[in-house]
C-alpha cells in the first residue's frame, strides 16, 4: 500500500525550532533580569499606548451599546450566532409589543363601545407603532455604529494585534543575535553571529515601519469613528421624534374618546415654557422689591422648585378634613398623623406635607404640630 507523506523539509524544522528555543530562553532571561533588550523608541511607545487605548475602550462602547439596544443577554448571543454563519436574524416582538397585542385584545373584549376597550385599543395601537420604531431605531444603530466599530476590532485591530506579535518575535530574534556575538568565542563563530545580527536588524526595522505604519493609521480611524458617532446620535434624535410624535396622537386620539373621566392631555412644551417665565417672573419680582415675601398670602408657585429638607420634617395632627384643590396638594382626614415642614422659601398659608408615599402641600390651617413627647392616638 502507497501512503503518501507529506513533504517536509528537515532542515527548515530544525531550524525553526532552534529558533523558537533562542526566543524562549531570550524572553526567560529577560524576565528574570540576566540580559538587555532593545527598547523601541518613545514615538513607537505612544503609539502602541494609543492602540491600546483604542482597542479596549472601543471593545466596551460596542459591548454597551448592544446591552442598550438588545438587554437580553441571550438575544445577544442567538444573533451573533445567525450573523455568524450568515443567517437572518429572527422577528421577535418585543416587550412593548407583546403589551400592545394584550391591550388591544382586552379591549375587544371588554367592548370596542365601552371608554375603558375603546383607551385600550388606542394605546395598544400607538404601542405598537413604538415599538416598530424600536425596531427601526435597533436595526439602523447597528448599521451606523456598532457594526462599523465591530469591523475596525475584528479587522484593523487584529492586523495591529498580528503585526505587533510579528515585531516582538523579530526583536526577540535580534536581542539573542546580540547575545551570540557576545558570547562567540572563535574569530568564525563571531563573523557568523555578526552577519546573523545584520540579517536580524534588517528585518526587526523593517517590521518595526510595517507596525508604525498601522498604529498610525489609529487617527484616520477614530475621524471615521466620530462620523458614526453622529450618525448614530441622528438615529436616536429621529427616533425619540417619532416617538414624542406617536404619544402626541394617542393623547388626542384619548381626548376626543370622552367618557366619564375624560383624559387631560398633558403638553410638555407649555409646561417647559411656564417653568421658564414663572423663574424669570420670580426673579423680577425678588428684584424690585426685596422686603416682599416671594409666598406672603399665596400657594407657592409650583413652576419653581422647593427645596426642602425631608430630615427637619415634623409629625403633626390634622384637625378637620380637607379635599385637595389640585394634584398639588394632599387629601387630609381628621385626626390623623402626618410630617411636614416649612415651604422654601417660607409660606404663610401652606406647608409641604408627607402622608405615607404622598407628597404635596397642606393648609397650615389644618394642621396642628405635635410636640415629641405627646402621644399620638391609635
Amino acid at each position: 500500500m502507497n501512503i503518501n507523506l507529506p513533504n517536509f523539509n528537515v532542515k527548515n524544522l530544525v531550524k525553526e525550532a532552534g529558533s523558537t528555543i533562542s526566543r524562549v530562553v531570550q524572553l526567560t532571561e529577560e524576565k528574570l533580569g540576566t540580559t538587555e533588550r532593545t527598547e523601541y523608541d518613545l514615538h513607537f511607545q505612544n503609539l502602541a499606548e494609543r492602540a491600546d487605548v483604542t482597542k479596549t475602550w472601543t471593545e466596551k462602547i460596542v459591548r454597551d451599546t448592544e446591552s442598550v439596544l438588545i438587554p437580553n443577554p441571550q438575544n445577544r448571543v442567538e444573533d451573533f450566532i445567525f450573523e455568524k454563519i450568515e443567517k437572518s436574524k429572527p422577528k421577535r416582538l418585543s416587550n412593548l409589543e407583546h403589551l400592545a397585542l394584550d391591550m388591544i385584545e382586552a379591549g375587544g373584549d371588554f367592548g370596542q363601545d365601552m371608554p375603558y376597550g375603546q383607551a385600550l385599543i388606542k394605546v395598544g395601537q400607538a404601542e405598537q407603532k413604538v415599538g416598530q420604531c424600536e425596531h427601526d431605531f435597533i436595526a439602523t444603530s447597528g448599521i451606523c455604529f456598532t457594526q462599523p466599530l465591530r469591523k475596525f476590532l475584528d479587522g484593523e485591530m487584529k492586523t495591529i494585534s498580528k503585526e505587533r506579535g510579528i515585531l516582538e518575535t523579530k526583536r526577540l530574534d535580534l536581542d539573542a543575535c546580540k547575545n551570540r556575538v557576545k558570547k562567540a568565542r572563535s574569530m568564525l563563530g563571531q563573523q557568523s553571529a555578526e552577519r546573523d545580527l545584520r540579517v536580524a536588524q534588517a528585518e526587526f526595522d523593517r517590521q518595526s515601519e510595517i507596525t508604525k505604519l498601522l498604529l498610525d493609521g489609529i487617527s484616520t480611524s477614530q475621524a471615521s469613528h466620530l462620523r458614526h458617532l453622529h450618525a448614530f446620535i441622528q438615529t436616536q434624535v429621529r427616533y425619540y421624534k417619532q416617538c414624542g410624535d406617536v404619544m402626541d396622537q394617542l393623547q388626542r386620539d384619548l381626548a376626543n374618546l370622552g367618557g366619564p373621566t375624560p383624559y387631560a392631555p398633558l403638553d410638555l412644551n407649555d409646561a417647559s415654557k411656564s417653568n421658564s417665565a414663572g423663574g424669570a417672573s420670580a426673579g423680577h419680582r425678588g428684584a424690585g422689591n426685596n422686603n416682599t415675601s416671594s409666598g406672603h398670602g399665596q400657594k407657592p408657585n409650583q413652576s419653581i422648585p422647593m427645596h426642602v429638607n425631608v430630615d427637619q420634617m415634623q409629625r403633626a395632627r390634622v384637625l378637620c378634613s380637607y379635599d385637595a384643590k389640585d394634584h398639588t396638594e394632599l387629601n387630609l382626614s381628621a385626626n390623623e398623623v402626618i410630617f411636614v415642614t416649612e415651604c422654601s422659601p417660607v409660606n404663610e398659608d401652606y406647608m409641604y406635607g408627607k402622608q405615607g408615599l404622598m407628597k404635596g402641600l397642606v393648609p397650615r390651617a389644618f394642621v396642628e404640630m405635635l410636640d415629641e413627647e405627646q402621644e399620638v392616638p391609635l
